[in-house]
Parts: structure tokens; sequence; C-alpha cells
């Protein structure tokens, strides 16, 4: 690549200047692109329209910058904005290179963090299911047992039952042998008397 040294003509130091301006402004679009991506839903959306005009507005200063070179003319110029000679085009290059450089190490950041947090609540969500499966053998079991206490209760209400139907039984026999026996014994007594 060929390095020309500066123009001293003023029109085309003021195209240059106005170049960087440009690129600048481009450089300031994408950070803050960036950093409104990375805000909450309610405070992106309108960041994120407002950045909009502020690149159609960028775009429309492009063109009428592109207009204003090509009526300035010169192959030094149209090189330069293709970014094949001058100085202004390597650190042009260079700031570029280095905004797109920290650009991806930020993303990359992001990335990291992401993934940390992802790893967590994957950590998390194994721990909470780990939980869950000791609580649902729990419920089971206590389930199981509830199971066997209601049987024994019923099996026991059957037997208590029985017992309740014997016990009456039992006191109608009592009755009839004591009635018997007291009958039996008036029967003897006035057997006696006559």
């Amino acid at each position: 690549m060929r390095f020309d040294t500066p123009s001293t003509d003023p029109k085309k130091q003021k195209v240059n200047q106005v170049n960087v301006e440009i690129s600048q402004a481009e450089a300031l679009l994408r950070r803050m692109d960036l950093e409104a991506r990375g805000l909450a839903q309610e405070d992106k959306t309108p960041l994120l329209a407002k950045l909009r005009e502020y690149k159609v507005d960028l775009n429309s200063l492009k063109q009428k910058n592109r207009t204003n070179v090509s009526s300035v003319g010169g192959d030094e110029l149209a090189r330069a904005e293709l970014g094949l000679g001058g100085e202004y085009s390597t650190s042009s290059q260079r700031e570029r290179l280095l905004d797109s450089t920290a650009s991806l190490e930020r993303t990359g950041d992001r990335l990291k963090q992401s993934q940390q947090t992802l790893y967590q609540t994957e950590e998390l969500g194994t721990g909470i299911l780990e939980d869950l499966h000791r609580q649902r053998e729990t419920i089971v079991r206590s389930r199981n047992t509830l199971h066997t206490a209601d049987d024994n209760i019923s099996q026991s209400r059957r037997i208590l039952g029985v017992m309740a139907r014997r016990m009456v039984t039992n006191k109608m026999i009592m009755s009839g042998t004591i009635l018997f026996l007291i009958a039996t014994i008036f029967i003897i007594v006035y057997s006696r008397l006559k």
C-alpha cells in the first residue's frame, strides 16, 4: 500500500476531515447500538428507534459527502474513500479495527457471562429436580403408609363390629339365662310353698 502525503488543498482537507468524522459517528452509533441492546426491553425500544433515526441521518450525510467528493474529484480522494491510499485510510482502518476488536471483546465477555449464568441456572434446575424427586418419593411412601393405615383402620372397624355383635349376642344369652334361672327359682319356690 502506498502512503500519499496529505494534500494541502483546503477542499481535500475538508473532505478528509468530514470522512474521519463520519467514521467516528459510525463507530459511535455502533457502540450506542451495542449498549442499547444490552438494556432492559422497556429502555431498549425507544433508544433503538432513536438510533435508527440517527443512522438514517448519517446515511444521508454520507450520501451528501459522496456527492461533494465526486464534485471535488481526484484520484487521491477516491482511493482514500476506498481505503486504498493516504494516511487517513490507515488510521481510519486502524480505528475501525480497534473498535471492532473492542466490540468483539465486549461481546465475548457478555457471552461468557451468559454462559456462566446458563451453567448456574442448569445447576439450580438440576438441584430443584433432585429435590422434587426426593419429595415425590417421600409423598409416595407417605401415601402407601396412609393406605396401609386405612386398611388397618377398616379391618379394626370390622373386628370392632364383630365384637359388638358378639357382645350383644352374649348379653342376650346372659339375659335369657338369668331370666330362665329366675323363672326356675320362682317355679321351685312356688311349688314348695304349695
